[in-house]
């Protein structure tokens, strides 16, 4: 519940109205369904190109100021979870960013997302909060970047990354597919008057099936 209220004093404080309506709307009723996709890191996979070069590095805390807009990640520097990955342009400009999270930092996670996820285990890890800077996006970062970070870890022995998107937000779907990533299992959120269910199922096959459409993929 404190997060909760200093969350929405830092809205308010930003002049960010609309989103905290938002939010609040969506607690009172709703009901999402997302995607949980799961790559193995030991299967080979070619990494794409964006369109511009880009390097990979940790982020720094001059960075913020390219993203402003990521509202939806604040509390995840304030709350200095790691790790978070910046994507740059040659002259070390930031234009993307995306957080991946092991298992050792498993109650962090529990403490930021409550039960959105499941309980990591000891080889796996969380992809979560990627965000391309608005100029930025339609140059085929997402999935450049995110391939490059997870190289990274598979040198440091992981195997298992995992990553939730929603079933209609299709661009991050295609960037996600074009990181290697199938899906295993769907969330279906539910929200009554700030209660909330949560539910983790095998992805059915209709749901598998629109899937597949929307990504442009066969999937068997």
């Amino acid at each position: 519940m404190k997060n909760t209220v200093l969350r929405i004093f830092n809205l308010i404080k930003k002049g960010e109205i609309s989103f905290m309506i938002k939010g609040v709307s969506k607690r009172i009723f709703s009901k999402t369904e997302a995607y949980g996709l799961i790559r193995d890191l030991n299967i080979p996979f070619e990494t794409p190109n964006a369109q511009i070069n880009i390097n990979i590095r940790l982020y720094k805390a001059d960075d913020s100021k390219y993203f402003a807009k990521d509202l939806q990640n604040d509390g995840l520097i304030e709350k200095n979870i790691p790790n978070c990955y910046v994507a740059t342009t040659t002259d070390d400009k930031p234009c993307f960013r995306q957080w991946l999270i092991g298992a050792e930092h498993k109650d962090a996670v529990k403490e930021f997302w409550g039960p959105s996820f499941p309980v990591l285990k000891e080889n796996e890890m969380l992809l979560e909060g990627g965000f391309t800077i608005p100029s930025m996006r339609r140059n085929g970062i997402m999935p450049a970047a995110i391939t490059r970070i997870l190289d990274m870890e598979k040198k440091a022995g992981r195997r298992y990354i995992i990553t939730f998107v929603g079933v209609d937000n299709i661009p991050s779907l295609k960037g996600i597919h074009r990181s290697g990533f199938s899906p295993y299992v769907l969330r279906t959120e539910k929200w009554l008057f700030f209660k909330r269910t949560l539910i983790f199922q095998d992805v059915p096959k209709e749901a598998m099936a629109i899937y597949s459409k929307n990504v442009g993929v066969t999937i068997t």
